[in-house]
């Protein structure tokens, strides 16, 4: 997966003594600060309790995740809760969290000198815009709708009350038992009754009208035409033959992640996310900006949600024939802003250089291994060792560190009576994967963890196991560069064209460092020739594993491998340092803003403090956090910033 998310976290570097002389000054701004506004903008590590900008477009909580009942809300607010905690209790919970140097993350490639700076102190200091298939930077640039004579009057969306939507809704939902809906036709003349017809058609997939005379008076019966098969499915014989079938647009949301998106949508549009496609997930605490595609669902509906929806806009609507794949997209362009740096201009220079003509070391980051005591790697690893016992007691057994309330609670009781109902008791959000392998077991019974594991949605049980191919890529990627530098040698990898082949000791010359790839461990990869080939084969056979069976019983689970690029080169790379005073301001303009005819912020030339801006582009699957880790020189685990942190604001 492409995903490409990180929390607010302070980077900072342990103090040396250059740093010590202007430490008390720099605490002193952010005191000041606190007591000029009443809020503590400089507290910084975010992965527990958000303090978000106050929103460019305000929050909205309708999301609707496949789940029980009557769960969406009362799981939202629970996960909003919980989470609060000054940073020095938040940093002692997370002594046992993880640190880079626990997942393998331990090189850098670059010599300069590291400095401190805050990345994500406001959600808009990161933005993510996506880079299309054809090469070309997807931007929100026009809200235009295109225009199609077969489309409904604007009318169509303002003519039903909402009591009507609401008991149409559950009527397309089959959520009572009624088997129609009847709307009286208030002011009857056949414009209005035509209107009222095309609106519940329109708004409600999967239902058919009629009109009827009832004691004088018109009404419009609303009904299910086709039973339950025509719930939310799109009304192909109103679609015209000339239009393409998908609605492709532009979707920049803020501080949402892309299915939380796509689950508000599909909410608003009464239609199942499933007609949604994308071709890559976006982190939450940012701006992005990505293309989605939906089945025959019109621009004209589509953009009468920018009128209701809060967090994200909608535009630059074409239609076409075909959906989005995953994967699809040549990778995303960053803009990010790290405040309050310390790096003197030739610090910044030399670091922004080397990240332009040389890279970064393409380590898998911190959030592939979960941020709690039991790292997720360790759970992916018992998977791939047939260790079903240990896979459930790794996911359900108390743990140290940062947790939520409920979460603690539902250990407790599961490690005192070993019974799945009690704790799924304790357990108010059941569609986490605790709750998941709880209801598993509740089913199928503690003999068969196999099957009641296989509860947990598919993608989230590969990620185990895929976590444990990150968790030894990245040693063994420490190892190579630790070993043999930043240049290719025999038995190095590469790949023509998809490929690997081994490099030979005539050819080394003709391949940069640029050019080598390491294998992710799997039954259809082949390994260095040299001593990290080796040193993968004691890494498996440590954890109990042959690197020559990777092939597991149970197909999901049977790893085929594959191979990644050691060093990343970004592209499009530039910065500036820019100065300002109040840390509440944005340092740039987005598309929205552009679209709104903001202007930019003017920053004075001396301000207290000072930033770096800087852009850059990225391949899929490549992290974001990495690159920026090499230009300051530090430590991107919760736990090594929690504590830095609390350590700085004392």
């Amino acid at each position: 997966m492409e995903t490409v998310e990180m929390n607010n976290v302070t980077l900072k570097r342990p103090r040396s003594e250059d740093d010590v002389a202007n430490a008390d000054e720099i605490k002193r701004q952010k005191i000041s600060e606190k007591s000029k506004t009443g809020n503590d903008s400089g507290q910084s590590v975010e992965a527990v309790s958000e303090q978000p900008d106050k929103p460019l477009l305000e929050e909205t909580k309708n999301e609707i995740i496949p789940s029980e009942e009557g769960e969406e809300q009362e799981d939202e607010e629970l996960e909003d809760s919980d989470e609060d905690g000054d940073p020095e209790s938040f940093a002692d919970m997370m002594k046992h969290g993880l640190t880079e140097s626990d997942v393998g993350i331990t090189k850098f490639v670059s010599s300069h000198k590291g400095f401190s700076g805050i990345l994500k102190e406001r959600y808009s200091d990161f933005v993510v815009h996506e880079i299309g298939k054809d090469g070309r930077v997807i931007h929100l640039d026009d809200f235009s709708v295109p225009v199609d004579d077969e489309d409904p009057s604007e009318e169509t969306f303002t003519v039903l009350s909402d009591e009507d939507k609401q008991r149409l809704e559950e009527l397309q939902l089959i959520k009572n038992k009624e088997t129609s809906v009847a709307i009286e036709v208030i002011e009857d003349t056949k414009e209005k009754r035509t209107v009222i017809h095309q609106a519940v058609k329109s708004l409600f997939p999967g239902l058919e009208t009629k009109t009827e005379d009832r004691d004088g008076k018109k009404y419009i019966i609303a009904y299910h035409a086709a039973g339950k098969k025509a719930l939310a499915n799109p009304r192909k014989h109103s679609w015209p033959k000339s239009r393409g079938s998908y609605c492709h647009f532009v979707l920049y949301k803020e501080n949402k992640d892309t299915m939380d998106a796509i689950n508000v949508l599909s909410k608003f549009l009464r239609v199942k996310p499933n007609i949604f496609s994308y071709m890559g997930t976006k982190d939450k605490r940012a701006i992005t900006v990505q293309e989605i595609a939906v089945l025959r669902i019109t621009a004209q509906r589509l953009a009468h949600l920018n009128k209701c929806l809060m967090n994200f806009k909608l535009g630059n609507f074409s239609y076409k024939n075909h959906p989005l794949k995953l994967g699809e997209l040549q990778g995303n362009h960053f803009t990010v802003v790290l405040r309050n740096i310390t790096g003197t201009d030739d610090q910044i220079e030399q670091a922004m250089h080397s990240l332009r003509e040389i890279g970064f070391i393409n380590y898998y980051g911190m959030q592939r291994f979960g941020t709690t005591a039991v790292p997720t790697y360790q759970i992916g690893r018992a998977i791939l060792q047939n260790n079903w016992n240990e896979v459930m007691d790794l996911i359900l057994k108390p743990r140290p560190g940062a947790e939520k309330g409920y979460l603690v609670k539902c250990r407790e009781e599961w490690a005192k009576t070993k019974d799945p109902a009690a704790a799924l008791k304790k357990l108010p959000v059941k569609r986490c994967v605790e709750g998941q392998l709880l209801r598993g077991l509740l089913k199928y019974g503690m003999k068969n963890i196999i099957s009641a594991f296989g509860i947990i949605p598919r993608n989230n049980r590969l990620m185990y196991i895929h976590s444990y191919q990150s968790y030894v890529w990245n040693n063994m990627v420490s190892k190579r560069i630790e070993e043999y530098g930043l240049r290719a040698v025999p038995g190095d990898l590469t790949l023509k064209g998809a490929t690997a082949v081994h490099i030979e000791e005539g050819d080394v010359d003709n391949y940069t460092i640029h050019d080598v790839v390491m294998p992710l461990p799997g039954f259809d990869v082949i390994y260095p020739k040299h001593k990290i080939g080796e040193a993968y084969k004691e890494m498996l056979v440590a954890d109990n594993l042959d690197i020559n069976n990777m092939r597991h019983k149970i197909r999901d689970y049977s790893l085929s491998g594959a191979y990644r690029k050691i060093i990343i080169r970004p592209q499009n790379v530039s910065w500036e340092v820019v100065a300002y005073d109040d840390p509440r301001i944005p340092l740039f303009t987005t598309d929205l803003d552009k679209l709104e005819g903001k202007p930019l912020p003017v920053l004075p030339t001396d301000g207290k403090f000072r930033a770096l801006k800087m852009e850059f582009s990225l391949p899929p699957s490549t992290y974001a956090t990495m690159a920026i880790r090499e230009v300051l020189k530090m430590d991107t685990s919760i736990k090594n910033q929690t504590q830095l942190n609390t350590t700085w604001l004392r």
